[in-house]
């Protein structure tokens, strides 16, 4: 990228995007929740393709709605294999109750951390919990 930015297509450009998609900073709930939608919707598109042209706003809006949690909803601070052992304790879930998201091998490699979840999976884990897909992120 060079470094001249022409402002005069940037701003318009941005100021489009901005209107038609809300992604912005969080400012309350009803956007909070309008972006959690939003990056399901995504995570649908991409599939399991993390090379999916879509994972750029995946990440973005998963960081816009990480910050909003952080700032609002104060959940202790965690990994998101902490988020799924915790989940999976609070529902009396064990390793082979998520069949959905693998075998019990690889639920076994993900909580032991020597495997790291999938967007499918994430999804998954978010439909089944009833929680964001950032929960997982």
């Amino acid at each position: 990228m060079s470094a001249h930015i022409d402002m005069n297509r940037l701003l318009p450009a941005w100021e489009q995007f901005r209107s038609e998609t809300d992604i912005a900073p969080i400012r309350d709930e009803s956007h909070y929740e309008r972006m959690t939608v939003m990056l399901e919707a995504l995570l649908d598109e991409a599939a399991s393709d993390e090379q999916h042209p879509a994972m750029g706003l995946v990440d973005i809006i998963g960081d816009l709605i990480e910050d909003y949690e952080t700032e609002h909803h104060l959940v202790p601070e965690g990994t998101g294999v902490q988020a799924l052992k915790f989940l999976m304790e609070q529902h009396g879930l064990k390793q082979g109750d998520l069949s959905e998201i693998g075998s019990q091998g690889v639920i076994s490699e993900i909580i032991a951390g020597k495997r790291e979840m999938n967007i499918r999976q994430i999804r998954k884990l978010s439909e089944r919990f009833g929680v964001s897909p950032a929960t997982f992120i």
